[in-house]
């Protein structure tokens, strides 16, 4: 993309510090939406009033004018511009659907542009504004997790990479968290298999998350429940060398003892292959 047509302005729109500044073409929502109404105007007739829409706080509007840039001139610089506009604008209105739209629309157009890693930014982030809850669908937070990897991967020395990184974490996170409500949710119901399997889930797959402590504990809980004596003492043991400054392992080592047993490692399941892990220092 040419540098001259004045990037400072699109940073300063997206970066989301436009304040009010009055209506734009007669107060919004005017006669620009007819048939025809933009044919006579320039594309940067068009974008100016984007523009003008987007510091008015019209966001709507404002994707609709940068859309029909592209529309009307298709394939030109000012489509471009106007694409990732339209990306930002859509994104601002919380219209996400239509924001992912339009960023991958410019990723297919323009894949090798400075503009790409910031439509892949937002592409990322229109998922990511989703997870909301822990309750909500986690596909919503895979597919945030995939965008944002996308960012780091192929844009890490742009602007958004170390943002990009910052909310994976926390996205990842997320998950962890949705795998241990599950868990509990069975470990207080008696399901003690379904709820080790949760926190299993946990320990293999998310052990770099905060959560890590405390499923290490409930599956202490859960395989005394079943029986399963040497597996909670080797997740008590585990917990021992990585965490025992927590209140994770004060509570797994009270329930070890007070059942005769204590945090060692015994037998050869799938915990003892993460002990020797932690012993050698190749975990976490």
């Amino acid at each position: 993309m040419a540098t001259a047509w004045g990037r400072a302005g699109l940073w300063a729109a997206m970066a989301l510090t436009l304040s009010a500044c009055g209506g734009f073409g007669g107060g919004g929502g005017g006669g620009f939406r007819e048939a025809g109404a933009l044919d006579a105007l320039t594309p940067e007739q068009i974008f100016v009033q984007g523009e003008q829409a987007l510091e008015s706080g019209q966001e709507e509007d404002a994707a609709f004018l940068f859309t029909e840039i592209e529309r009307l001139y298709p394939y030109s610089e000012w489509a471009e511009r106007g694409l990732v506009m339209a990306a930002f604008a859509f994104h601002r209105d919380r219209d996400y659907e239509n924001a992912r739209a339009a960023a991958q629309r410019y990723l297919d157009f323009y894949p090798a542009e400075p503009d790409a890693a910031y439509a892949q930014y937002l592409l990322a982030l229109s998922y990511y504004d989703q997870i909301d809850d822990i309750g909500r669908d986690q596909g919503l937070t895979f597919q945030a997790l995939q965008a944002l990897r996308a960012v780091i991967e192929n844009y890490p020395d742009s602007p958004y990479a170390a943002d990009a990184l910052v909310k994976f974490d926390l996205a990842f996170d997320h998950l962890a968290a949705k795998e241990m409500e599950i868990g509990r949710y069975y470990l207080a119901r008696g399901h003690y298999t379904a709820a080790a399997n949760r926190f299993r889930v946990v320990v293999e797959d998310f052990q770099t998350t905060r959560h890590t402590p405390e499923a290490l504990h409930r599956l202490v809980e859960a395989y005394l429940a079943l029986g399963l004596d040497a597996e909670a003492q080797t997740a008590g043991a585990i917990l021992g060398a990585n965490y025992q400054n927590t209140s994770w392992y004060s509570d797994s080592y009270a329930l070890l003892t007070g059942q005769g047993l204590r945090p060692q490692a015994v037998g050869d399941g799938w915990l003892t292959a993460i002990y020797r892990q932690v012993i050698q220092g190749n975990w976490i």
